[in-house]
């Protein structure tokens, strides 16, 4: 289920401290967009942020909710999205912390899907 209009402006009025915040909607969820880069989703109101190697000690309190998921073929998939904590949201200040933890995670997944791959040189 998508964002409500009533959620999404207000987590675009909260992370505007990051940059341009926009949201689009894609499988069903809500992206949440800044500048560009995807920084989390957005599912029945619940807001999910990116993790990564970098960033997954600082979002320790969030490990204690399932992150992400979809299921196929039977099974649960879990993506690279963690659960905020809803007392951010009586915390501005943090939110936008965390939100920046997230967007540089983000930056580095699109970096790493950049990057062109180097090929092998044929063996002689």
């Amino acid at each position: 289920m998508v964002a409500s209009d009533s959620f999404a402006e207000f987590l675009r009025e909260q992370l505007a401290p990051l940059g341009h915040i926009t949201m689009r909607r894609m499988f069903g969820k809500t992206g949440v967009f800044c500048d560009g880069f995807m920084l989390g989703m957005v599912t029945e109101n619940t807001l999910y942020l990116r993790v990564d190697d970098h960033n997954q000690t600082a979002f320790a309190e969030a490990a204690s909710y399932p992150p992400l998921n979809y299921e196929k073929e039977g099974q649960l998939i879990d993506l690279s999205f963690w659960r905020a904590p809803e007392r951010l949201f009586d915390e501005p200040e943090e939110l936008v912390e965390w939100a920046r933890a997230a967007l540089a995670a983000a930056r580095r997944v699109a970096t790493k899907r950049t990057t062109p791959r180097r090929k092998s040189k044929p063996r002689v």
